[in-house]
């Protein structure tokens, strides 16, 4: 089981910045795929990013895709999520997870989390 501890998160305004990141156990490199999960409140968690490093592929949520990118440290072990133009809808608990199952949002053993951190952003 790969165990993860997300940090970064805040509450800015609308149009503000975030840098969130996930220490992860173990060597990056050897994940797969990588992702970023969100869960506003009351409602279900959504795939956000997901990184395959290896093949220098990511992908990315509709509603976040050219303001947030999503990268890795192998060298930390840390995978990142830059988030850029805030906006309240992006207002969440963030997740992420270093066993996911590439081409999906899906994870590779088991559905346990980390403790999360949390995004909010008002105007």
């Amino acid at each position: 089981q790969v165990h993860v501890a997300e940090s970064g998160g805040g509450s800015v305004k609308v149009g503000g910045s975030l840098r969130l990141s996930c220490a992860t156990s173990g060597n990056i490199d050897s994940r797969g795929c990588m992702a970023w999960y969100r869960q506003p409140s009351g409602k279900e968690r959504e795939g956000v990013a997901r990184i395959q490093p290896y093949y220098d592929i990511d992908v990315y949520a509709d509603s976040v895709k050219g303001r947030f990118t999503i990268s890795t440290d192998s060298a930390q072990n840390t995978l990142y999520l830059q988030m850029n133009n805030l906006r309240p809808g992006d207002t969440a608990m963030y997740y992420c997870a270093a066993d996911v199952r590439c081409g999906t949002w899906s994870r590779l053993w088991g559905d346990s989390w980390g403790q999360g951190t949390q995004v909010t952003v008002s105007s």
